[in-house]
């Protein structure tokens, strides 16, 4: 239930009359309750009067900045736009888009500042000094409900003006000014605009903020009075099916296939949303649009109901030619693929080009589905119409907030796997995928690989390759957690102390050939089916060693593991051509930042060859030593374009060795 997090403690150290810190305080405040506002929706202002370089005194409005997430957002978030131009502009009769920005950006009164937000004008004519405007599940809920007008009516008298739905922008500006003038009375502490969200406003920051808090908080009374808060659970998660992994790499191919791009598709089955598409009704409820117009860009208008993605491709481009004729200027079609799917055996499985893209999709879902099963015990939820919905989702100023990140990466929606990742080479093969845009999944038997970075976009897996079980969970949980899987990078092995054949251990070679050779099998075995499905074809980067062409005496169970991990390399690239999978070998040499190069065994082989350990790690043709990034970086190039048409290839990175050339 809604509560201030308002502390005056917190605000001690705020100089009095320092209007931005205390507009940035209460602004994230705001932030942090997601159920008034989620990634980078809504936004607030706050009116100062400054002199300018003449020292002449001037109102200038201090509004949230386009990009900024109210969360986080610093003062350099906030856009300062002259306040008397913005009102004036409210009295024109009309204003495109590309006009209303224009005047936006040419009044603000620092080059530097982000674009305002396209409500900049709305908040100008509010006439208090904060204004706050947040997206509130709970008053949301009421207003997409059946009669969630009169509703809101019934709930808060005269304290708020209500505003019918109007697309945001200069229209909506010009409407609410209107309303103001004719209905603000002293009782009136905010808006609610039907089907988009609620504003609240004050002469400081606390009470607009503290507003806020109130007028929310009556309209989650007025749910619990109705009965229509609490969300049973009807539904226990079933049991995890085996196959999902595979269903979901093969869904997940389908998307791609729709959208035109690799996807990373995140899959959810938590209680609430087990229960959710297990509804009887789910076809109706959800396929009715978003909560609130601007969750589309992110969501579709609808999500995509079980699997057929053919179905809901046709359905979108229908919505498409149906309402691109009655747009003002031409529109050129979206990818049709969904964002969110749901299905009474998988759960909820949500889309993104990234993972951070699909789990803020997921975010969003999960209050949609909240918002709907309340807005069904009020009688009916009741979405905007696709015209409307249209409108947004094809609207130039909000798909530009998508296309701010400009150019995706070379990997974006394709996932990698990695043996061996806690260090060495096979960490900076994690290094370089995370930053060519790949989400990883990193495995090691080493326990800090679960902790080598936090962030969406990676998975670290304890786990011994030589377990056949172990290896066919970690696939799963590759699917489960990304959606399937792209790239398999083979690092891990094991480099023993040096041993003349005479004298070898018999287990000792088994063991050798146990991690390097076994288990190196078992994994491609495994991920065979899964790379068939990657949207891009699958990739496998054998790392081998310059030991394959060039052995050394006392590494006999090393170097005939690699040789024979060479060789079913090529047998793989043979056999899987077919499938669009292909596969290529390195062949480093005196890669001494791994984890295999021990100061004993480094100081043992440097001896063997009667030189000091400086002489033996440059001991190649360029004099140069050779480290893990170097490796790494021809992995990214076996998986990328550049080796797009090459399968069966070994390439050397060894500084150039006498004995291989």
């Amino acid at each position: 239930m809604m509560n201030s997090l308002w502390s005056d403690g917190d605000v001690v150290n705020i100089p009095v009359g320092d209007d931005i810190a205390f507009r940035v305080y209460s602004s994230r405040l705001l932030g942090k309750d997601k159920s008034l506002v989620l990634h980078g929706g809504g936004n607030t202002s706050v009116k100062v009067l400054e002199k300018d370089h003449f020292s002449v005194e001037e109102e200038i409005l201090y509004v949230k900045g386009s990009g900024w997430d109210l969360e986080t957002i610093e003062a350099e978030g906030f856009s300062p736009v002259q306040l008397e131009h913005l009102k004036r502009l409210a009295g024109l009769p009309s204003l495109s888009d590309p006009e209303m920005v224009n005047e936006l950006v040419t009044h603000m009164t620092r080059a530097a500042a982000p674009v305002p937000s396209v409500e900049a004008i709305l908040h100008a004519v509010i006439p208090h000094k904060y204004v706050d405007h947040t997206h509130a599940d709970a008053v949301v809920t009421i207003t997409n409900s059946s009669e969630g007008e009169e509703k809101i009516r019934r709930i808060y008298g005269g304290e708020v003006i209500i505003i019918p739905y109007v697309m945001p922008g200069f229209d909506l500006a010009r409407l609410c000014a209107q309303r103001l003038d004719a209905e603000l009375t002293s009782h009136t502490v905010g808006m609610v605009l039907l089907n988009h969200g609620i504003f609240s406003f004050g002469e400081s920051a606390k009470e607009s903020y503290e507003r806020m808090i109130y007028l929310v908080g009556k309209a989650e009374a007025y749910l619990q009075s109705q009965a229509a808060w609490d969300i049973t659970i009807t539904k226990d998660p079933a049991e995890y099916d085996r196959d999902a992994g595979l269903r979901l790499a093969a869904l997940r191919n389908r998307i791609a296939g729709a959208a035109g791009f690799p996807m990373i598709m995140r899959h959810h089955t938590d209680p609430e949303t087990i229960s959710f598409v297990s509804c009887r009704d789910l076809e109706s409820i959800a396929q009715q649009g978003p909560a609130t117009p601007d969750h589309v860009i992110r969501t579709k208008r609808l999500p995509m109901i079980n699997g057929d993605v053919d179905a809901y491709v046709a359905a979108y481009k229908a919505y498409f030619f149906e309402n691109e004729p009655l747009a003002k200027e031409r529109k050129t079609i979206l990818d049709p693929a969904p964002r969110v799917v749901l299905d009474a055996t998988l759960g909820m499985c949500t889309v993104g080009r990234s993972a951070k893209e699909a789990e803020i999709v997921a975010d969003i879902y999960r209050h949609t589905m909240e918002i709907i099963q309340r807005a069904e015990k009020l009688g009916g939820y009741r979405a905007l119409p696709a015209r409307d919905i249209f409108d947004i989702e094809y609207w130039d100023l909000e798909q530009a907030k998508l296309k701010k990140a400009g150019k995706p990466p070379r990997f974006a929606g394709e996932i990698a796997l990695v043996t061996g990742a806690a260090s060495g080479i096979g960490k900076a093969c994690v290094d370089a995928l995370l930053a060519s845009g790949a989400a990883v999944v990193g495995v090691d038997i080493n326990p800090a690989v679960e902790t080598l970075y936090v962030r969406l976009d990676y998975l670290g897996l304890v786990g011994d390759v030589t377990s056949e079980t172990r290896l066919e969970e970690i696939l799963t949980k590759t699917a489960d957690t990304f959606g399937g899987l792209d790239m398999l990078v083979l690092n891990a092995g094991v480099f023993p102390a040096g041993c003349k054949i005479a004298e070898l251990p018999l287990e000792q070679w088994r063991k050798v050939m146990a991690l390097n050779l076994d288990a190196n099998l078992v994994l491609m075995r495994q991920a065979h089916p899964f790379l068939k499905l990657a949207p891009k074809g699958g990739r496998v980067v054998i790392i081998g060693s310059k030991n394959v062409h060039a052995p050394g005496p006392g590494a006999a169970p090393y170097s005939a593991s690699k040789a024979a991990l060479n060789q079913l390399a090529r047998v793989a690239a043979l056999e899987w051509g077919e499938d669009g999978i292909r596969i290529n070998s390195l062949h480093p040499n005196a890669v001494f930042d791994t984890g295999i190069w021990t100061e004993a065994v480094l100081t043992a082989r440097a001896a063997h060859y009667g030189l000091s350990v400086e002489e033996y790690k440059r001991n190649n043709v360029l004099k140069t030593e050779v480290a893990s990034r170097d490796v790494a970086e021809l992995v990214i190039q076996m998986c990328g374009p550049a080796f797009a048409k090459t399968t069966g290839a070994q390439v050397p990175v060894d500084g150039g060795n006498d004995r291989v050339i």
